[in-house]
């Protein structure tokens, strides 16, 4: 769109001198006025550069009134006012008025018809009336202006008379127009003003939906344009006075229409000349909120209607808001806050003289853009958009400043100091987001989940794909980004890196107290494959939880009455003809042998004890211990099926779908859940739906976001768990990091839990790696694997296989730390141990232990001397007191070795052979 007053503009050329090379000072018209006395005089492209003739007898002149008079040599006849297109002549002798005689008496005036014809609209003014002068005029037949005739021919000479025949059709043709032009504007003006209303843009504008962090920063935006409606008086004076300098810089003072360019548009319109444009900021505005498309005399009469009304209805303010928060600038931005974040990195909301603020100089970048924002293919002209068109943008980014100066809002010693703002003026790549911004990042996963979660809430894609919506996200800024440097292999800190780029981690950490997500990193994008959740509409997707998903099997044993000091046979490995197998681990390994306690067993990882707890007490009443902490979706292994534990009763799924070999994690499930899984007992047994959204909320009117009722947060913590219970399963879990040299900072207490599961049936390699733990404040889980098809996983150098309490150990510790230390979180313990369970529960299937002896202390650090000279692992007092378990092979996960898991982002074949997986 042309701006107002632009001198480069057709508008411009109509009202000031015209254009300079700097946008500065004026260039001269290109044209002459010839004498005082003489008319505008044209050359061939309406602008003449040299004076029109002055007559040096008799003279027909357009006075102000527009009346014509003509004179002669003695006598004067006066002719009437004179109409475009005709002049109403008084007659002044004897004769046939308006017929001029070939001569005429002494002391008498001949007078011809004067006729007058319209400047076309090249000319200098709009119908401004060119006179052809009478006989006595220059070019009359007396005239020096008038054109010699053949021989000396007068008035009657053919030719000329079929001029004047011309000049008679084409006077009716303009009049016919005239009248044509005036009862169309008529009929559009009425029609306009009775059915014409204007939108404002709390009611028509698309809008982006913004997706924050739990402190307010954002996270990620969606919906189908980027704007970010703003208050028109929280916009910095500084903006709105930049765009009126540019666009139009007497908008303060006019009532809204530019009566010229309506009239530019209708001779064009008439003359099928070039489309001229432009309009006063309101008439643009009207423009566009009633969608009038195209450059016309009906749209101009109908966009000046509606300005008007606009003007009859708004202050100006509210006006220059609502145009700010509709017109385009380019580089995918609608609106001013949408521009000035894109080109600046800044807020039109910031004040002057605050931090952030833009500058008069990066507000006149901004307003130097709306006239043309994009490369315009049908003309050529590359826009105003510097990083495209730098010379222009810079010509036009002066003469925006220069009008500031002229409207005093600029200082001349401003505008003499000013500089272009380079420095801050950001690139744009025409690739990269401006919409969707946050899907193509790691965190772009959570945006999937708010979407679910807003349909959910019965907020559909339709209605947020609109825009206006600010939804606060459950997730914490300084924990994902402790997450992703914790989890990335691009991260150069994270454990990730010294391995091959194939190999993928995923972790999800979660408030236990109230299920909110602070954490989630599942891949690098949005789009792609995520590793911590579902994938393909929730039909793959999980991982196999190897001995990490003993901890579940564990609340299915409290609960059952098993307690931690009962004894099993970790070497009873057979089960009627199906081997068991107990991690890759020989009998010679198994130091407790058929004497192992519950906390034994669970600390070094061994996985018969675990069988025969789920043979014991059901399958089923493991998956639904797992259900009631937090696994909502587990894969089975025969025809890798998903299935939906919180729909489907856990004796319909298992044995049929989970045998006993889930006892110690067989079956794949998500990263997601299995951290809500440890978020339940880390809250001693309260479960709380891990979500993401805290906050829903919608621009009103104002411009301010006020919340939608009855969406966002909802908690329904439930007790699922007896808390003395799940006290018991924590004060065995804390014992595992410090084992595995994996304790936090500051001496932090922490629960912990590796596991692994085979890559093939021979279980020569592992294909997952699992570290999942918890601190009272967090819960976490984190998984490492590889992409597309599973493949071996080995610990940096290629030659150990890679465990649980390998690279998944260090990467959970590394987040932990991190994310405890800038979250200042403080040290919080766990409860006491209360040694829950029946002594003689009938699950157990393990020998008595020996009778204690008394003797010395034994060095394990205990002080407890009363087992003599039996191995440590044999005394079961030592880890009763929950001081550790002595054993010195802390969580052995070398070894913990499950059965493979037969594909995790594949459909997995069905389980073969007889064998029984390990834990």
């Amino acid at each position: 769109m042309n701006s107002y007053d632009d001198p480069s503009s057709a508008r411009g050329r109509a009202n000031v001198s015209g254009p300079s090379d700097d946008y500065g000072a004026p260039r001269a018209r290109g044209s002459a006025r010839g004498g005082s006395e003489g008319g505008w005089a044209r050359n061939g492209d309406g602008y003449g550069s040299e004076p029109a003739p002055r007559p040096t007898s008799g003279r027909a002149a357009a006075g102000s009134s527009g009346r014509a008079s003509v004179g002669a040599s003695s006598g004067r006849a006066s002719a009437g006012r004179a109409s475009v297109g005709s002049a109403s002549v008084g007659s002044a002798s004897p004769g046939t008025a308006g017929r001029p005689p070939v001569a005429g008496a002494a002391g008498r005036a001949t007078v011809g018809r004067a006729a007058v014809r319209p400047v076309s609209p090249a000319g200098p003014e709009f119908g401004r009336p060119d006179v052809l002068e009478g006989p006595g005029g220059p070019s009359g037949p007396t005239g020096p202006g008038r054109r010699a005739a053949k021989g000396g021919r007068g008035p009657s000479d053919p030719a000329a008379i079929k001029r004047a025949k011309r000049r008679k059709r084409i006077n009716w043709i303009v009049a016919a127009f005239a009248v044509v032009v005036m009862m169309a504007g008529a009929g559009v003006v009425a029609l306009t003003w009775f059915y014409d209303d204007v939108p404002t843009y709390d009611t028509f504008e698309a809008q982006a939906t913004s997706i924050v962090y739990s402190n307010g920063k954002e996270l990620a935006k969606l919906g189908e344009v980027n704007r970010t409606v703003v208050p028109a008086d929280k916009i910095s004076p500084v903006v709105k006075e930049a765009v009126m300098a540019a666009e139009d810089k007497n908008f303060l003072d006019h009532e809204g229409i530019d009566l010229k360019g309506i009239a530019r548009a209708a001779w064009n319109n008439f003359t099928g000349g070039n489309t001229q444009g432009a309009s006063t900021i309101t008439q643009q505005y009207a423009r566009h909120a009633a969608d009038l498309s195209g450059i016309n005399y009906n749209r101009k009469i109908r966009e000046a209607v509606l300005a008007r009304k606009l003007e009859q209805d708004l202050e100006k303010d509210e006006i220059l808001g609502y145009y700010l928060n509709a017109i385009y600038f380019g580089r995918g931005a609608h609106g001013i806050e949408a521009a000035a974040q894109m080109y600046f990195r800044k807020s039109v909301l910031v004040q002057p003289g605050k931090k952030g603020a833009l500058t008069k100089e990066e507000a006149a970048v901004l307003a130097a853009v709306i006239k043309q924002p994009e490369p315009d293919k049908a003309t050529g002209h590359k826009g105003f958009d510097p990083q495209t068109n730098p010379e222009e943008a810079k010509a036009r980014w002066g003469y925006t400043l220069n009008n500031m100066v002229e409207k005093k809002w600029m200082t001349a010693d401003e505008r003499a100091k000013s500089v272009y703002p380079t420095k801050t003026l950001q690139k744009y790549d025409a690739k990269s987001c401006n919409i969707g911004c946050g899907i193509d990042k790691p965190s772009g996963n959570v945006v999937n989940y708010v979407r679910d979660e807003l349909e959910e809430m019965g907020i559909p894609a339709a209605e947020w794909k609109k825009g206006g919506y600010r939804i606060t996200t459950t997730i914490n800024q300084q924990a994902q980004k402790s997450a992703e440097e914790a989890a990335r292999w691009a991260s150069t800190t994270s454990p990730m890196h010294k391995l091959p780029k194939y190999y993928k981690a995923a972790l999800v950490a979660i408030d236990p107290t109230n299920g909110q997500v602070l954490a989630y990193y599942g891949g690098e994008n949005g789009t792609g494959y995520d590793y911590a959740g579902l994938n393909d509409g929730g039909n793959s997707g999980g991982h196999a939880a190897g001995s990490t998903f003993k901890i579940y099997t564990l609340a299915a044993a409290m609960k059952a009455g098993i307690p931690m000091d009962s004894r099993w046979d970790a070497l009873k490995d057979d089960d009627n003809g199906r081997k068991i197998s107990n991690a890759g681990r020989d009998a010679g390994d198994i130091r407790c042998g058929r004497s192992c306690t519950l906390e034994q067993s669970t600390i070094s990882s061994y996985n018969v004890p675990f069988y025969w707890i789920a043979d014991g007490i059901g399958p089923a009443k493991v998956v639904e211990a797992a259900r009631d902490a937090g696994i909502r979706t587990m894969f089975d292994t025969n025809k890798g099926k998903p299935h939906d534990l919180t729909k489907t009763a856990p004796e319909k799924l298992a044995p049929a779908e989970f045998d006993n070999e889930v006892a110690f994690g067989q079956y794949p499930i998500t990263v997601l859940d299995h951290a809500n899984g440890v978020a339940t007992l880390a809250n001693r047994g309260i479960y709380n739906k891990a979500h993401f959204i805290k906050k829903v909320e919608k621009r009103d009117a104002t411009g301010k976001f006020g919340p939608v009722p009855g969406k966002g947060e909802k908690l329904k913590p439930e007790q699922r768990f007896e808390a003395n219970q799940i006290d018991d399963i924590n004060a065995v879990l804390q014992k595992i990091p410090d084992n595995i040299d994996k304790d936090l900072k500051g001496d932090r207490p922490a629960t912990g839990k590796s596991g692994t599961w085979e890559l093939n049936q021979d279980r020569s390699d592992n294909g997952d790696a699992w570290f999942v733990g918890a601190t009272p404040q967090i819960a976490s889980a984190v998984w490492v694997g590889t992409e597309g098809k599973r493949r071996a996983i080995k610990e940096p150098g290629g030659t150990k296989k890679m465990s649980g309490s390998g690279t998944p150990a260090s990467i959970w510790e590394m987040f932990m730390d991190l994310v405890h230390e800038r979250m200042a979180l403080e040290v919080k313990r766990f409860e006491d141990r209360k040694n829950t369970g029946d002594p003689d529960s009938p699950f157990p299937n393990g020998a008595s232990p020996p009778p204690p002896t008394q003797g010395p202390d034994n060095g394990n650090g205990n002080g407890n001397g009363n087992c003599g000279l039996l191995p440590d692992i044999l005394c079961p007092d030592n880890d009763r007191n929950g001081n550790g378990n002595g054993n010195g092979n802390g969580n052995d996960d070398d070894n913990d070795n499950e059965q493979p898991n037969p594909g995790t982002q594949t459909t997995p074949p069905p389980q073969q052979g007889n064998t029984l997986p390990g834990g």
